[in-house]
Protein backbone atom coordinates (compact mmCIF):
# COMPACT_ATOMS: atom_id res chain seq x y z
CA UNK A 1 0.00 0.00 0.00
CA UNK A 2 1.22 3.24 -0.95
CA UNK A 3 -0.04 6.50 0.71
CA UNK A 4 -3.73 7.22 0.67
CA UNK A 5 -5.66 9.89 -1.11
CA UNK A 6 -4.35 13.10 0.48
CA UNK A 7 -8.09 14.69 1.04
CA UNK A 8 -9.51 16.48 3.74
CA UNK A 9 -11.37 14.88 6.30
CA UNK A 10 -12.34 11.24 7.72
CA UNK A 11 -10.33 8.27 6.49
CA UNK A 12 -12.08 4.67 7.70
CA UNK A 13 -9.51 2.89 8.67
CA UNK A 14 -11.20 -0.26 9.57
CA UNK A 15 -12.88 -2.28 12.33
CA UNK A 16 -13.90 1.34 14.12
CA UNK A 17 -10.23 2.98 13.61
CA UNK A 18 -10.58 6.71 11.59
CA UNK A 19 -8.13 9.25 10.73
CA UNK A 20 -8.72 12.69 9.48
CA UNK A 21 -6.04 14.44 7.50
CA UNK A 22 -5.28 18.50 6.72
CA UNK A 23 -4.02 19.09 3.38
CA UNK A 24 -1.55 20.13 2.60
CA UNK A 25 0.20 18.72 5.62
CA UNK A 26 2.79 21.79 6.00
CA UNK A 27 2.71 23.86 9.23
CA UNK A 28 -0.04 23.71 11.46
CA UNK A 29 -2.21 21.58 9.31
CA UNK A 30 -1.89 18.02 11.37
CA UNK A 31 -3.53 15.27 11.65
CA UNK A 32 -5.60 13.45 13.77
CA UNK A 33 -7.68 9.88 14.75
CA UNK A 34 -10.68 8.04 16.45
CA UNK A 35 -11.01 4.85 17.91
CA UNK A 36 -14.52 3.72 18.37
CA UNK A 37 -15.35 0.21 20.13
CA UNK A 38 -18.10 -1.35 21.80
CA UNK A 39 -19.83 2.13 22.79
CA UNK A 40 -16.18 3.69 23.95
CA UNK A 41 -13.99 6.45 21.73
CA UNK A 42 -10.73 7.88 22.14
CA UNK A 43 -9.53 10.93 20.32
CA UNK A 44 -6.13 11.05 18.94
CA UNK A 45 -5.54 14.84 19.35
CA UNK A 46 -7.00 18.22 18.40
CA UNK A 47 -6.17 20.66 16.22
CA UNK A 48 -4.82 24.09 15.65
CA UNK A 49 -8.04 25.88 17.01
CA UNK A 50 -11.24 25.93 18.00
CA UNK A 51 -12.68 26.15 13.79
CA UNK A 52 -10.83 23.39 13.00
CA UNK A 53 -11.70 21.60 16.02
CA UNK A 54 -15.31 21.70 15.86
CA UNK A 55 -15.31 20.85 11.95
CA UNK A 56 -13.54 17.68 12.99
CA UNK A 57 -15.80 16.77 15.56
CA UNK A 58 -18.85 17.13 13.27
CA UNK A 59 -17.03 14.92 10.99
CA UNK A 60 -16.44 12.44 13.37
CA UNK A 61 -20.17 12.76 14.61
CA UNK A 62 -21.38 11.22 11.29
CA UNK A 63 -19.32 7.56 12.28
CA UNK A 64 -21.00 5.68 14.12
CA UNK A 65 -20.34 5.76 17.44
CA UNK A 66 -18.61 8.53 16.75
CA UNK A 67 -21.32 11.23 18.55
CA UNK A 68 -19.54 11.21 22.12
CA UNK A 69 -15.85 11.60 23.08
CA UNK A 70 -14.48 9.80 26.36
CA UNK A 71 -11.07 10.54 26.39
CA UNK A 72 -8.57 12.59 25.03
CA UNK A 73 -5.09 11.70 24.17
CA UNK A 74 -2.65 14.41 23.31
CA UNK A 75 0.31 12.98 21.43
CA UNK A 76 2.72 16.02 21.98
CA UNK A 77 2.51 20.14 22.98
CA UNK A 78 2.43 21.46 19.53
CA UNK A 79 -0.87 23.98 19.49
CA UNK A 80 -1.69 21.92 16.06
CA UNK A 81 -2.43 18.80 18.66
CA UNK A 82 -3.57 20.23 21.39
CA UNK A 83 -4.95 23.86 20.75
CA UNK A 84 -8.73 22.14 20.47
CA UNK A 85 -8.64 21.01 23.60
CA UNK A 86 -11.59 22.85 24.92
CA UNK A 87 -14.13 21.86 22.67
CA UNK A 88 -13.69 18.12 23.86
CA UNK A 89 -15.95 18.53 26.99
CA UNK A 90 -16.22 16.15 29.64
CA UNK A 91 -13.33 14.11 28.41
CA UNK A 92 -10.57 12.67 30.32
CA UNK A 93 -7.27 14.29 28.54
CA UNK A 94 -4.56 12.15 29.00
CA UNK A 95 -0.85 12.65 28.19
CA UNK A 96 2.79 12.64 29.30
CA UNK A 97 3.85 14.47 31.99
CA UNK A 98 6.41 16.01 30.15
CA UNK A 99 4.09 16.83 27.56
CA UNK A 100 1.78 18.59 29.88
CA UNK A 101 4.16 20.50 31.22
CA UNK A 102 5.68 22.01 27.88
CA UNK A 103 1.17 22.73 27.19
CA UNK A 104 1.64 25.17 29.74
CA UNK A 105 4.69 27.50 27.80
CA UNK A 106 1.87 28.51 25.29
CA UNK A 107 0.26 31.39 24.97
CA UNK A 108 -2.93 31.77 22.42
CA UNK A 109 -3.30 35.54 23.05
CA UNK A 110 -0.14 35.55 21.79
CA UNK A 111 -0.59 33.75 18.62
CA UNK A 112 -4.00 35.88 17.83
CA UNK A 113 -2.20 39.00 18.57
CA UNK A 114 0.52 37.93 15.49
CA UNK A 115 -2.44 39.69 12.95
CA UNK A 116 -1.54 43.24 14.42
CA UNK A 117 1.98 42.62 16.17
CA UNK A 118 3.89 40.75 13.40
CA UNK A 119 5.29 43.82 11.34
CA UNK A 120 7.13 44.49 14.89
CA UNK A 121 9.00 41.49 15.07
CA UNK A 122 11.27 41.17 12.36
CA UNK A 123 12.17 38.62 10.13
CA UNK A 124 11.02 35.71 12.36
CA UNK A 125 7.63 37.56 12.96
CA UNK A 126 7.51 37.78 9.30
CA UNK A 127 7.46 34.05 8.64
CA UNK A 128 5.40 33.34 11.92
CA UNK A 129 2.73 35.49 10.38
CA UNK A 130 3.00 33.71 7.08
CA UNK A 131 2.83 30.37 8.35
CA UNK A 132 0.64 30.55 11.59
CA UNK A 133 -1.80 33.78 10.54
CA UNK A 134 -3.74 31.81 8.45
CA UNK A 135 -5.02 30.39 11.72
CA UNK A 136 -7.92 31.34 13.89
CA UNK A 137 -6.59 31.28 17.39
CA UNK A 138 -10.44 33.74 18.57
CA UNK A 139 -11.89 31.47 21.75
CA UNK A 140 -8.35 29.95 22.85
CA UNK A 141 -8.67 31.67 25.95
CA UNK A 142 -7.65 29.22 28.42
CA UNK A 143 -6.40 25.48 26.91
CA UNK A 144 -7.50 22.60 28.15
CA UNK A 145 -4.38 20.54 29.90
CA UNK A 146 -4.37 16.73 30.24
CA UNK A 147 -6.27 15.54 33.53
CA UNK A 148 -4.50 11.84 33.37
CA UNK A 149 -0.26 11.73 32.98
CA UNK A 150 1.76 8.97 32.20
CA UNK A 151 5.56 8.83 31.90
CA UNK A 152 7.00 6.16 29.66
CA UNK A 153 3.84 4.00 28.57
CA UNK A 154 0.53 3.31 29.38
CA UNK A 155 -2.18 0.90 28.47
CA UNK A 156 -5.74 1.78 27.82
CA UNK A 157 -8.85 -0.06 26.94
CA UNK A 158 -11.51 1.27 24.20
CA UNK A 159 -13.99 -1.28 24.35
CA UNK A 160 -12.96 -4.57 23.24
CA UNK A 161 -9.54 -2.43 21.99
CA UNK A 162 -6.16 -2.38 23.41
CA UNK A 163 -4.05 0.76 22.59
CA UNK A 164 -0.54 1.26 23.66
CA UNK A 165 0.42 4.93 24.20
CA UNK A 166 4.40 4.58 24.28
CA UNK A 167 6.59 8.00 24.86
CA UNK A 168 9.32 8.03 22.51
CA UNK A 169 10.62 11.34 22.96
CA UNK A 170 12.44 13.57 23.45
CA UNK A 171 12.80 14.08 19.37
CA UNK A 172 10.62 16.46 17.43
CA UNK A 173 9.52 17.72 21.14
CA UNK A 174 10.52 16.91 24.47
CA UNK A 175 7.87 14.05 25.05
CA UNK A 176 6.33 12.29 21.46
CA UNK A 177 3.77 9.40 21.88
CA UNK A 178 2.57 7.06 19.70
CA UNK A 179 -0.76 4.83 20.12
CA UNK A 180 -0.48 1.64 18.82
CA UNK A 181 -3.31 -0.45 18.36
CA UNK A 182 -2.21 -4.04 17.69
CA UNK A 183 -5.00 -6.25 16.99
CA UNK A 184 -5.80 -3.76 14.28
CA UNK A 185 -2.40 -2.99 13.75
CA UNK A 186 -2.44 0.49 13.11
CA UNK A 187 -0.59 3.38 14.36
CA UNK A 188 -1.28 6.89 14.92
CA UNK A 189 2.68 8.46 15.47
CA UNK A 190 1.88 12.32 15.81
CA UNK A 191 4.77 14.52 14.92
CA UNK A 192 7.17 11.14 14.68
CA UNK A 193 6.54 10.92 11.34
CA UNK A 194 5.90 13.97 8.82
CA UNK A 195 4.75 11.76 5.52
CA UNK A 196 6.23 13.89 2.36
CA UNK A 197 7.28 16.96 4.35
CA UNK A 198 10.29 18.06 5.92
CA UNK A 199 10.28 17.34 9.91
CA UNK A 200 11.24 19.71 12.24
CA UNK A 201 13.61 18.75 15.59
CA UNK A 202 13.01 21.32 17.68
CA UNK A 203 14.24 18.92 20.65
CA UNK A 204 16.42 16.31 19.44
CA UNK A 205 18.64 14.33 19.83
CA UNK A 206 18.91 12.78 16.49
CA UNK A 207 19.46 9.67 17.74
CA UNK A 208 16.21 9.32 19.43
CA UNK A 209 13.94 10.37 16.31
CA UNK A 210 15.88 7.31 14.42
CA UNK A 211 15.53 4.78 16.85
CA UNK A 212 11.67 5.97 17.36
CA UNK A 213 11.47 5.21 13.71
CA UNK A 214 12.94 1.82 14.65
CA UNK A 215 10.87 1.16 17.14
CA UNK A 216 8.13 1.94 15.30
CA UNK A 217 9.20 -0.49 12.33
CA UNK A 218 9.66 -2.93 14.74
CA UNK A 219 5.95 -2.68 16.21
CA UNK A 220 5.18 -3.72 12.00
CA UNK A 221 1.87 -1.64 11.59
CA UNK A 222 0.02 -1.74 8.30
CA UNK A 223 -1.00 1.13 8.52
CA UNK A 224 0.77 4.44 9.52
CA UNK A 225 -1.40 8.17 10.35
CA UNK A 226 1.45 10.47 10.61
CA UNK A 227 1.25 13.77 12.41
CA UNK A 228 1.31 15.64 8.80
CA UNK A 229 0.62 14.29 5.46
CA UNK A 230 -1.29 11.58 4.10
CA UNK A 231 -2.09 8.31 5.37
CA UNK A 232 0.51 5.62 4.82
CA UNK A 233 2.44 2.57 5.64
CA UNK A 234 5.76 2.22 6.87
CA UNK A 235 7.85 3.43 3.75
CA UNK A 236 6.70 6.34 5.28
CA UNK A 237 8.47 5.80 8.46
CA UNK A 238 11.41 4.31 6.38
CA UNK A 239 11.78 7.32 4.73
CA UNK A 240 11.49 9.69 7.90
CA UNK A 241 14.62 7.64 9.18
CA UNK A 242 16.48 7.88 6.00
CA UNK A 243 16.16 11.73 6.25
CA UNK A 244 17.36 11.96 9.68
CA UNK A 245 20.36 9.32 8.48
CA UNK A 246 21.47 11.77 5.77
CA UNK A 247 20.82 15.19 6.96
CA UNK A 248 23.03 14.04 9.93
CA UNK A 249 25.76 12.53 7.90
CA UNK A 250 25.75 15.60 5.41
CA UNK A 251 25.42 18.26 8.19
CA UNK A 252 28.50 16.53 10.17
CA UNK A 253 30.94 16.55 7.23
CA UNK A 254 30.16 20.23 7.00
CA UNK A 255 30.38 20.81 10.72
CA UNK A 256 33.89 19.04 10.77
CA UNK A 257 34.60 20.93 7.85
CA UNK A 258 34.10 24.56 9.44
CA UNK A 259 31.14 25.19 8.11
CA UNK A 260 29.27 27.64 10.39
CA UNK A 261 25.29 25.96 10.71
CA UNK A 262 23.64 28.76 8.28
CA UNK A 263 26.48 27.87 5.53
CA UNK A 264 25.92 24.09 6.36
CA UNK A 265 21.67 24.02 5.85
CA UNK A 266 22.50 26.04 2.56
CA UNK A 267 25.04 23.99 1.24
CA UNK A 268 23.63 20.30 2.09
CA UNK A 269 22.07 19.13 -1.31
CA UNK A 270 18.56 18.53 -0.13
CA UNK A 271 17.69 17.05 -4.43
CA UNK A 272 16.36 13.83 -3.31
CA UNK A 273 13.65 15.60 -0.78
CA UNK A 274 12.97 18.06 -3.52
CA UNK A 275 8.74 17.29 -3.39
CA UNK A 276 8.74 17.26 0.30
CA UNK A 277 6.39 20.19 2.07
CA UNK A 278 8.43 23.27 4.46
CA UNK A 279 12.43 23.01 2.62
CA UNK A 280 12.83 25.58 5.21
CA UNK A 281 13.24 23.62 8.34
CA UNK A 282 16.24 22.20 7.01
CA UNK A 283 17.94 25.80 8.72
CA UNK A 284 15.98 24.28 12.33
CA UNK A 285 17.48 20.51 12.15
CA UNK A 286 20.66 21.41 10.97
CA UNK A 287 20.57 24.10 14.17
CA UNK A 288 19.93 21.91 16.76
CA UNK A 289 22.45 19.10 15.67
CA UNK A 290 25.08 21.87 15.82
CA UNK A 291 23.63 22.63 19.57
CA UNK A 292 23.57 18.90 20.34
CA UNK A 293 27.39 19.05 18.88
CA UNK A 294 28.46 21.51 21.31
CA UNK A 295 27.86 25.26 19.62
CA UNK A 296 26.78 27.30 21.98
CA UNK A 297 23.92 29.96 20.08
CA UNK A 298 23.67 33.18 21.81
CA UNK A 299 19.73 34.01 22.74
CA UNK A 300 19.69 36.14 19.86
CA UNK A 301 20.71 33.17 17.26
CA UNK A 302 18.38 30.79 19.17
CA UNK A 303 15.25 33.49 18.78
CA UNK A 304 16.17 34.47 15.33
CA UNK A 305 15.80 30.53 14.57
CA UNK A 306 12.34 31.39 12.62
CA UNK A 307 13.88 34.33 11.15
CA UNK A 308 16.79 32.08 9.69
CA UNK A 309 14.05 29.53 8.09
CA UNK A 310 12.05 32.54 6.87
CA UNK A 311 15.10 33.72 5.05
CA UNK A 312 15.96 30.83 3.27
CA UNK A 313 11.85 30.29 2.59
CA UNK A 314 11.66 33.54 0.78
CA UNK A 315 15.98 33.20 -1.36
CA UNK A 316 14.25 29.63 -2.06
CA UNK A 317 10.66 30.96 -3.48
CA UNK A 318 12.85 33.39 -5.65
CA UNK A 319 15.31 31.57 -6.66
CA UNK A 320 12.56 28.93 -8.53
CA UNK A 321 10.63 31.65 -9.48
CA UNK A 322 14.05 33.46 -11.37
CA UNK A 323 14.79 29.85 -12.71
CA UNK A 324 10.93 29.58 -14.18
CA UNK A 325 11.66 32.75 -15.78
CA UNK A 326 14.77 31.88 -17.43
CA UNK A 327 13.25 28.77 -18.71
Amino acid sequence: MANWPFTRGVHDLGNGLYGYVQPDGGWGWSNAGLLVSQGQTLLVDTLMGLDLTREMLEAFRRVPGGGRIDRLFNTHANPDHFFGNGLVEGAEIIATTRCRDDMHEYDPKALAALRTNYMNMGDGGAFLFETMGKFDFGGVDALAFPTTLFDGQMTVTVGDKTVELIDMGPAHTSSDTIAWVPADRAIFTGDLVFNEGHPIMWAGPIENWIAACDRIVALDPEIVVPGHGPISDLASVKNMKAYFEYVRDEARRRFEAGMTCLEAARDINMTEYRNWKDPERIVANVFSLYRQWGVPFTPEESRDLFGAMGRFHWETKAHAEQCGHAH
